[in-house]
């Protein structure tokens, strides 16, 4: 499938209103037809009002937008060529696998044969041959996941919505059905726009992610973009962790009071005492707390000077009860100083 000159979703000032609430404010945004793009936010930050315009379950307060450079603002549903994947999956309980992923198509009256030849084609997509004849009832939470994943699919839409599709499922499905569906939407070449809170699944699948706050995109990029580069307080804090340096510390470690973030991951634990090479930043510091959590050990570190900083570690030689032996042990806290970012604003 060939790749659209015009992006496939344009806002042209869009703003929601609810009373007095600015769920969505005065945004501009471009999707580009084939990618993989993730609305990523907290509860109440707009991303699944931008969702339901783009759907046309909504309609914006003021503003236009525009599907593949027709205007659609005024458009219903219907006459979108999109399709929607909700988190409670929404299929009928009553119809079999098969009924459901072709109801669409029987809906608008597709010849029989065409409906079972691109049924086939939806059930080995979504790697569930041969289970066409089941009930929802009998099928587990990823299966009936995939079966709204195909039913939306089978029509073949120009867009595909997600909101929030795998929140109800458990944490290692979870992260399968996050590769199954980047693998599923560079197959169908069409673009997915997904909403989620899930900063995981967005770094995972995304080819590039909007970080919405207070009805407004706060910062717009690739996933690496975003999590390396975070241009304020908010997104360092939601996308990862992130610890965020200012005033006297910060001018002790960089010479400007200016805040900067730095990822845990990035600060090494070192002997007290360990030399500072050039372009190294360095702190003494205590263990004052740890969390062991197997891959990895999450440390709570107080600064001589006061303040903490978090520090991640991966347990490459370390067992839980050495980790939890560190506590009130004195360090030196030493990072690279090209992997402080420079962060403004308010969060």
């Amino acid at each position: 499938m060939g790749v659209s000159p015009l992006p496939a979703v344009r806002f042209d000032l869009i703003s929601r209103y609810f009373g007095e609430v600015k769920a969505v404010d005065q945004l501009d945004l471009e999707i580009l037809d084939g990618e993989f793009f993730t609305m990523l936010g907290p509860s109440g930050s707009g991303k699944t009002t931008c969702l339901r315009m783009i759907a046309g379950f909504d309609r914006p307060t003021s503003g236009r937008i525009w599907l593949y450079g027709k205007d659609v603002t005024d458009l219903p549903p219907y006459d979108r060529e999109v399709n929607t994947v909700f988190q409670d999956y929404a299929l009928f309980p009553h119809m079999t696998v098969g009924e459901n992923i072709a109801y669409g198509l029987m809906i608008r009256k597709v010849p029989k044969a065409e409906r079972l030849e691109r049924l086939a084609e939806m059930l080995d997509l979504v790697r569930l041959p041969g289970m066409a004849e089941r009930k929802p009832n009998q099928l587990s939470g990823g299966q009936r996941q995939r079966v709204a994943l195909a039913r939306a699919l089978i029509n073949h839409p120009r867009l595909l919505l997600l909101d929030e599709p795998l929140g109800a499922l458990d944490l290692k499905l979870r992260q399968q059905m996050q590769l199954e569906l980047k693998s599923i939407q560079q197959r169908v070449g069409i673009t997915f726009i997904y909403v989620t809170h899930d900063q995981e699944e967005a770094l995972t699948m995304s080819d590039r992610l909007a970080v919405f706050n207070h009805g407004k995109i706060e910062q717009l990029g690739t996933p690496a973009e975003i999590y390396e580069h975070p241009i304020s307080p908010f997104v360092a804090g939601f996308v990862g962790t992130s610890n965020l340096v200012s005033g006297e510390l910060a001018t002790k470690l960089i010479g400007s009071a200016e805040m900067f973030s730095i990822r845990p991951e990035k600060i090494h634990i070192m002997p007290p005492g360990t030399e500072v090479k050039e372009g190294e930043c360095a702190v003494d510091a205590s263990v004052r707390d740890m969390v062991y959590l197997g891959l990895y050990t999450r440390y709570l570190m107080e600064l001589e000077g006061g303040g903490d900083l978090v520090v991640v570690q991966q347990n490459l030689n370390t067992t839980s009860m050495d980790a939890l032996s560190v506590r009130g042990h004195p360090v030196r806290l030493i990072w690279q100083r090209i992997h402080n970012r420079r962060v403004s604003g308010s969060s």
